[in-house]
């Protein structure tokens, strides 16, 4: 584990260095606080860190400080080595961020033991970081397929929708929907219909731009968010991704299978302001089932007047 010694005395410096390499630290020096304070900054910052409370430029408690301040980075594990050893003044330098303490000189086998302490517990914080994020995603994606879940998405909408009326721009919405999915898992079993899932979120996860969402909506419905869309390339990105399911077979366990996807398509900017996301979502879900209803495999948009009015004079997408 990479470690600090920060020390404005040269000869204190090499001789804490000396030892704690001996241990099987990798050691990073600083000769007064201001350095200190600028190597526990860098991303790759060391996660121990022993700080001599006198030093010039910043003191110790003052690299505390500086430390703590920053909510962003991982936890560094600060002691303290101080001549001082009056309550108040350790009280100081505690509550200034320190986690530990010691009296210099140091005796060597403390300092090791009093750093092993600060690897268990540098151990038990990343644990414990490992889980929450655990937990968030488990939160925030769904199981099977690795995208956004329905919350998740929805909430996304919602906030890329004020976004957009905000600043006078528009997101667009794909419902899409798997053909005869039912069949998939009727003729060849759930495990199969899992795989067929698994493979059409990615092809679709793979088909947008990294700051596009993907989402699974329902079963086997999922939910794009395109943000900055005019309804012309709508259109066309709705053919495109229609195609990158439907143009080639998916593999799986009983062996390769065709599938095609049926889109509902909106975008904001046609609705004006006053429709929640919920209810543009609605909207969307209707132009999805009239390219079901329509013989599936195609897309259709959704506009503030009744899709049955366009006829065919609006050209499908297939």
């Amino acid at each position: 584990m990479k470690i600090l010694i920060a020390d404005d005395d040269l000869v204190s410096r090499r001789l804490m260095e000396r030892v704690l390499e001996r241990s099987g630290y990798e050691v990073v020096t600083a000769a007064n606080g201001r350095e200190a304070a600028e190597i526990l900054t860098e991303a790759d910052c060391p996660r121990l860190a022993l700080i001599d409370w006198m030093m010039p430029e910043l003191d110790g408690p003052g690299v505390c400080r500086n430390v703590r301040s920053r909510h962003d980075s991982r936890y560094v594990y600060i002691t303290l080595l101080t001549s001082k050893q009056s309550s108040e003044d350790v009280v100081l330098g505690l509550e200034a961020g320190a986690d530990d303490y010691l009296i210099k000189p140091c005796n060597t086998e403390e300092l090791k033991a009093r750093l092993r302490t600060g690897v268990r517990i540098l151990d038990l914080e990343d644990k414990l970081v490992e889980a929450r994020e655990e937990m968030r995603y488990k939160a925030t994606h769904d199981f099977l397929t690795g995208l956004w879940n329905r919350g998740s998405i929805v909430s996304d909408f919602d906030r890329e929708l004020a976004r957009a009326r905000r600043e006078n721009g528009a997101v667009t919405i794909l419902i899409c929907d798997l053909d005869h999915f039912k069949r998939v898992n009727d003729v060849y079993g759930h495990l199969v219909g899992d795989e067929v899932l698994q493979s059409v979120a990615t092809r679709l996860a793979k088909s947008v731009r990294s700051y596009d969402m993907v989402g699974r909506y329902g079963g086997e419905e999922f939910l794009l968010l395109l943000t900055g869309r005019d309804a012309n390339l709508a259109e066309k990105r709705a053919e495109e991704i229609r195609s990158v399911v439907a143009g080639r077979t998916i593999e799986t366990s009983s062996g390769p299978l065709s599938v095609t996807l049926s889109i509902g398509v909106l975008t904001s900017s046609h609705w004006g302001n006053e429709l929640t996301a919920n209810q543009l979502l609605k909207e969307a879900d209707k132009a999805l089932y009239f390219a079901k209803a329509n013989g599936r495999n195609c897309a259709r948009i959704a506009l503030p007047f009744p899709l049955e009015s366009l006829g065919e004079v609006r050209r499908s997408l297939t």
